[in-house]
């Protein structure tokens, strides 16, 4: 990790290519350094000016006094690289590159933003960019952007880091988390990232006790197992990264052989792997800026669900809709809750959770503090939304300040989140800076409330268990392992396959047949056949020797008919299977971000529905059977319309195991058992096929 103390909070600065012309990035560099009363040494740096301002200005880089700090170069990207070589001459210990044109430009600009990061990593020095808009440390009065940057005092204020790949969403996000009184300790746009990136920005932000949030836009990870290890140390010490990461409509990553590298998208892989290491991933923008003021300014979230006090009938039926959809929890309010409730409220108001108040509060003010209380001491709700009418001025009047001294007198433990149902309603700033001052977020919308609390409470509710098995090592050759090699090496370790076996010849065929009874299904293998079944090398319920034999030859003959370079192993022979519930279970040792599992419903809706999941693989075997729930046909395995219920158990199991061999055996790159049947409870699961792609040189 490189030191970055001298670009965040230099004790001098240089502006490489510094302007009298307003709207010049190196003038706007000076103005905002200006702004923000910045107190160390300013170096301008113009070959063509003496004085800018009244300042003295240097004819170059090498009139530099040694050891300044940090340098913005606001020039031109043909430039930059002899910049950046003299600044490493002068001992400069960072570098600001706002130019563009580097990786994004072709070859020639990313051999010269290989050129910058050779040069930072010879002479330690810190570059942040190119192509990036700086940065802003509002804490040490830094601003190192060509972006006007307002002052902002982080006093009394809860605080937030950002962390941008994008220099324009991070001024958008700053924005916007600004506008809801909020905090920025530091935003950093890392752009192309030549010598340092969003990982060590992250890390420097984690080791910060001021920055309880981090804010992230990437759009990719340059070193995905460093984050990961990073959002583990930032959940241990309870802070909270919000990331939203565009990509899910690429396509996901092809793959030659395996259904599971087909369906388990780039983006999907990466969400299971941030959520697991306790990052809340987000949407959008507005999702954005919304969890971020939920989670730095409102009491912690426990588990539990959510009671609504709201204002409306109609708006009461929109609350339950929306709860189902999105999955947020609003337990039915009972016992001393209830009762307590009753004995608060008009007898036409009926108790519920959400509960509509109507317009009783208009003429009876102090409602809002007898319905809050038996709802915020009621353990089961682990938070409140209030879902208000606003209306106009007069009628926020008579509202806001009774909501608020409700809040003052009872003083919540949990959160409380203020949802204003009319969006464009009139509302005092004071009213809003009154809810926020107790620790309570207001959304312009009740769905934008819901929705960032649904996030945080998903969060939450992960279980953070690991699983500590003892992981399986196998002895595998390189590249495609074809089905009966694979059986023969996943069969010992415990995954089920139909009693059978493999056959160089028909006589071997008919034995084995005989072995194991009548019907068998007769398959054709080689590495150069994954796809058995468009080969027409796949005949099923063969009955006696002599259909064994006939198939034998048709088996030969289809496959020569496809492709006459492929030259078979082999068949083999298997007893015909019970009808079950198909799924695909997979398993995926990705470069990048290393071992994921995928479960799936199989059989003719699989690309229809795509009805997946992704799982670590560590997952309790309670959490497996949680996700396997999840699926959008699990109601299955527990019976549906007269059909049995389904031995989940005997699936996670399969599922655990899967996840120690890959553990065990990191030269797999993937895993693909489709179809997996799944029978009745008590009656365990069968993988009808099984292929295996290893890569030796991991």
């Amino acid at each position: 990790m490189p030191d970055l103390s001298r670009l965040l909070d230099p004790q001098s600065v240089a502006i490489v290519g510094a302007s009298p012309t307003p709207g010049a990035l190196g003038n706007a560099v000076l103005r905002n350094l200006e702004r923000h009363g910045y107190a160390g040494a300013i170096h301008l740096i113009n070959p063509r000016r003496d004085t800018i301002d009244g300042r003295p200005c240097l004819r170059s880089i090498a009139d530099l006094p040694d050891g300044v700090d940090a340098a913005v170069l606001a020039i031109p990207g043909p430039a930059v690289l002899d910049a950046v070589q003299a600044l490493a001459a002068r001992g400069v210990g960072a570098a600001i590159i706002f130019s563009a044109g580097f990786a994004e430009g072709g070859v020639a600009g990313l051999t010269a933003q290989a050129d910058v990061a050779r040069i930072a990593a010879e002479h330690d020095m810190t570059v942040l960019g190119p192509n990036c808009l700086g940065l802003v440390n509002h804490a040490a009065g830094v601003p190192l952007t060509f972006v006007e940057t307002a002052v902002i005092d982080p006093l009394d204020k809860p605080m937030v880091g950002i962390v941008s790949q994008s220099g324009a969403m991070a001024v958008v996000l700053a924005t916007t988390l600004t506008a809801k009184g909020l905090g920025i300790n530091l935003s950093v746009s890392t752009g192309n990232e030549a010598a340092s990136g969003v990982e060590d920005y992250v890390a420097h932000l984690i080791d910060d006790p001021a920055t309880p949030v981090v804010a992230m836009i990437v759009e990719q990870f340059r070193q995905p197992a460093r984050f990961l290890a990073l959002a583990e140390r930032a959940a241990a010490a309870a802070k909270r990264i919000v990331l939203l990461h565009p990509g899910t409509s690429s396509a996901a990553r092809e793959s030659a052989a395996t259904h599971t590298g087909a369906m388990a998208g780039d983006w999907q892989l990466m969400r299971t792997k941030v959520e697991r290491a306790g990052v809340i991933l987000v949407d959008s923008l507005e999702a954005l800026g919304d969890v971020v003021d939920l989670a730095v300014r409102a009491r912690p979230l426990r588990s539990g669900g959510t009671a609504v006090l709201t204002e409306s009938g109609a708006f009461k039926a929109l609350v339950l809709d929306l709860a189902e959809r999105i999955g947020l929890e609003l337990p039915p309010i009972d016992g001393a809750a209830a009762e307590q409730l009753r004995a608060a409220i008009p007898d036409f108001i009926p108790v519920s959770n959400p509960m509509d108040l109507t317009a009783q509060a208009l003429v009876d003010p102090d409602l809002y503090r007898r319905t809050m209380a038996p709802l915020l001491a009621d353990d089961r709700y682990a938070a409140l939304v209030l879902g208000i009418i606003q209306t106009d001025p007069a009628t926020a009047a008579r509202k806001f300040p009774a909501i608020i001294d409700a809040i003052t007198t009872l003083a919540p433990d949990k959160p409380v989140l203020f949802a204003g149902i009319d969006d464009g309603a009139e509302v005092l700033a004071d009213y809003i800076a009154g809810l926020r001052a107790l620790g309570v977020p207001y959304f312009p919308t009740a769905d934008r409330a819901f929705r960032a609390l649904r996030h945080l409470a998903q969060a939450v509710a992960r279980d953070p268990m690991r699983a500590d098995r003892t992981p399986i090592t196998l002895d595998l050759p390189g590249g495609v392992i074809p089905e009966y090699r694979a059986k023969q090496a996943l069969a010992p370790v415990g995954i089920p396959f139909p009693a059978g076996g493999f056959a160089t010849t028909v006589t071997e065929a008919q034995v084995i047949a005989e072995r194991i009874g009548y019907p068998v299904a007769l398959k054709a293998q080689s590495a150069a056949l994954s796809h058995k079944s468009d080969a027409g090398g796949v005949l099923l319920n063969l009955t006696d020797p002599a259909a064994l034999a006939d198939a034998w030859d048709r088996l030969h003959a289809n496959v020569a008919a496809y492709d006459a370079t492929i030259a078979l192993d082999g068949a083999q022979v298997e007893a015909m299977g019970r009808r079950g519930v198909e799924l695909i279970v997979g398993a995926r040792n990705d470069p990048d971000w290393g071992p994921v599992l995928l479960v799936g419903f199989g059989g003719v809706t699989a690309e229809l529905l795509h009805d997946v999941r992704l799982l670590p693989i560590d997952l309790t075997r309670s959490a497996i059977r949680a996700e396997l729930h999840g699926l959008k046909q699990g109601a299955l395995f527990d019976g549906y319309r007269g059909s049995p219920a389904l031995d989940i158990d005997a699936l996670a199991g399969l599922v655990e195991t899967l996840g120690r061999i890959l553990a065990g055996t990191p030269t797999i790159r993937e895993i693909d058992l489709n179809p997996v049947i799944v029978h009745p409870v008590g009656q365990g699961v069968v993988a009808l096929d099984a292929l295996i792609l290893t890569d030796p040189n991991r």
